[in-house]
């Protein structure tokens, strides 16, 4: 088993389970690469702590610096608040340090609950290949099955803690790991990690198609009310979902978006529709305006 990483300087995200622990053996033995481990302590469980120290004690044994930070979220969390802190947390990391990237343990396992989460969630075409390396975010472990990182944590007599949240089913992506996933046949398996690679290559070309659209806009923040009144529904939700990650929106799904269009192209001038917490769309005789929302 190897790991493609460049020689630089990373911020790796370890937790303390198996999967960052077995990354971060496997790294400290790459020539060139500097790590800064970074741990982030949701504070959803009462034992949380103790996955902290195990990190630190982890990273003073590599003689590597530490850096951790707490999020005292409470055991009521959802997974995306716990996402959204833990990576705000990383890119502070990686912007103080100067780090090239961030380095994360998602495998392929990750890869194909992710797939199938998405598609529970109706986020669309981009759910489907919504994990992979980005210039941001390295993840040098999505053609590694779990079994793997497993096999090589004992062949090393490597140490790890288990997340004990990681067996509560009321957890979406729980249920989805211990009842769906496991019952896929190995062809199977392999038949749906090539779509996903295949819907990678579909979605970029896809993407680059709307950032033509886009790129004919007036503004950044705005879009030509009568260009997207003339879309086809369909297009017009790829568009204004394109717009919104464009300005940094992507905890949307597919329903948000059908409202959002269906408000778009009928309400009246004046009117102005919820985007999310933070930001709204204000309906102008000529334009949409992306702004932010009152607080």
């Amino acid at each position: 088993m190897k790991t493609e990483v460049r020689p630089g300087k990373y911020v790796i995200a370890v937790s303390g389970g198996v999967d960052s622990v077995v990354l971060l053996h496997m790294l400290v033995r790459t020539p060139e690469v500097q790590l800064i481990v970074a741990h982030f302590d949701h504070g959803i469980r009462t034992d949380s702590i103790e996955d902290r120290r195990f990190v630190a004690q982890l990273a003073k044994a590599y003689k590597l610096p530490f850096i951790y930070d707490e999020g005292r979220l409470g055991n009521r969390a959802s997974e995306a608040t716990a996402r959204e802190a833990r990576y705000a947390f990383l890119q502070e990391v990686q912007k103080k340090s100067g780090a090239h990237a961030i380095i994360t343990a998602h495998h392929q396992d990750d890869v194909i609950e992710t797939a199938i989460l998405n598609l529970l969630r109706g986020t669309g075409r981009k759910g489907l290949s919504s994990l992979r390396s980005t210039d941001s975010f390295v993840r040098p472990l999505l053609g590694v099955p779990k079994t793997e990182l497993i096999t090589y944590a004992k062949a090393h007599n490597l140490k790890w803690r288990e997340d004990s949240t990681n067996s509560d089913e009321t957890y979406v992506r729980n249920y989805v790991r211990h009842n769906l996933v496991p019952k896929l046949t190995s062809k199977q398996r392999k038949e749906l990690l090539l779509y996903i690679t295949r819907m990678h290559d579909v979605n970029h070309n896809i993407d680059m198609e709307l950032a033509n659209h886009l790129h004919m806009q007036p503004e950044t923040t705005q879009l030509n009310r009568r260009y997207f009144i003339q879309l086809p529904h369909s297009i017009a939700k790829e568009v204004l979902a394109t717009w919104l990650r464009r300005a940094g929106i992507r905890d949307f799904d597919s329903r948000t978006l059908q409202r959002i269009v269906v408000g778009a192209k009928t309400l009246d001038v004046g009117a102005s529709i919820d985007v999310d917490v933070s930001h709204k769309i204000v309906v102008t005789k000529s334009n949409l305006a992306l702004e932010l929302r009152d607080r």
